[in-house]
């Protein structure tokens, strides 16, 4: 459950300045909710966590994961006020955490950003927005469909 926090909350997350690319441009909580919710998005982590996922206007996460980049991919879902902004932060509020990881988010392209929990700045995601359109669209008869991921939800 930590890594499924981890991996999504870094939705909403940057790298410090000094490994930032040139064109990179920090947003405040309000710019990168407006940048990120309603839109799908491909990650990779840093310990080789992936997955695709999407945040909802009411702060819910829906998407799946993969942790340590090994294995099947797992559908996974936090409830509707999870991600929240507080102040000049964005926050996740995860049932059994001690904590609640605020996060920060730098914009690399107009369909990318790279993510971490504020003051880890090696845990760190890099997210890339995905259109599944075309590739439904474009997809050739007969193509196999993927198969289901098995189901982990926040309890």
């Amino acid at each position: 459950m930590v890594r499924v926090a981890v991996a999504l909350g870094c939705v909403l997350a940057a790298m410090p300045a000094i490994i930032r690319p040139a064109m990179a441009q920090d947003m405040g909580p309000e710019e990168a909710r407006a940048f990120v919710v309603g839109k799908l998005f491909a990650y990779t982590c840093y310990d080789g966590t992936d997955g695709m996922g999407r945040i909802f206007p009411d702060g819910s996460v829906v998407g799946t994961i993969r942790p340590g980049g090994q294995g099947p991919l797992r559908f996974a879902s936090l409830p509707a006020g999870t991600l929240r902004v507080e102040g000049q932060a964005m926050c996740a509020h995860l049932s059994g955490m001690l904590i609640t990881p605020c996060f920060r988010v730098t914009k690399l392209d107009r369909r990318s950003f790279r993510g971490t929990i504020s003051g880890l700045g090696f845990a760190y995601c890099d997210f890339v927005q995905r259109n599944t359109r075309p590739q439904l669209t474009n997809a050739p008869a007969g193509t196999p469909r993927p198969a289901v991921a098995e189901q982990v939800s926040q309890k």
